[in-house]
């Protein structure tokens, strides 16, 4: 997910998003512990987004 995607969506779905991603990742780790993920960097990708995801709420948390 980029950027000017995280921008465009709303308070409230961006959170559920957030919440999504954040379940998703949870999963993914648990997967790549039993056994390995064909792409590993699908975690690297899924932390940058929940990031990005912060990023977003806080930059409007301030500018209220």
């Amino acid at each position: 997910m980029k950027s000017n995607e995280v921008r465009e969506l709303d308070t409230k779905s961006l959170e559920e998003k957030l919440e999504n991603t954040v379940e998703q990742l949870h999963q993914l780790k648990l997967t790549h512990s039993i056994s390995p993920l064909e792409n590993p960097s699908q975690l690297k990708a899924l932390r940058r987004d929940i990031a990005r995801m912060k990023t977003e709420l806080r930059m409007r948390e301030l500018n209220k």
